[in-house]
């Protein structure tokens, strides 16, 4: 049986000209996904996630560590 550990990454939205966002989580490569509303684009993110770390397993591939130390939004005036 296969253990199951949670795996905590950053991800990056990015909004889209035309609507909707991009997603991506730069610490598993080439994982990225999108959605027309932001809960979307979460949800398809963590499907996206979830089928590179099962894939990475699979193939014995390393498992990135988990990247977040911590969040903080920086405000700046220009």
């Amino acid at each position: 049986m296969k253990s199951t550990l949670i795996h905590r990454y950053r991800v990056i939205f990015e909004r889209e000209p035309d609507g909707g966002y991009a997603i991506h989580c730069p610490s598993l490569k080439g994982c990225h996904s999108q959605g027309d509303t932001y809960e979307e684009a979460l949800e398809n993110i963590r499907e996206a996630m979830t089928a590179w770390l099962e894939v990475a397993r699979d193939f014995g591939d390393p498992i990135p560590p988990s990247d977040v130390l911590e969040e903080t939004l920086v405000e700046v005036t220009a």
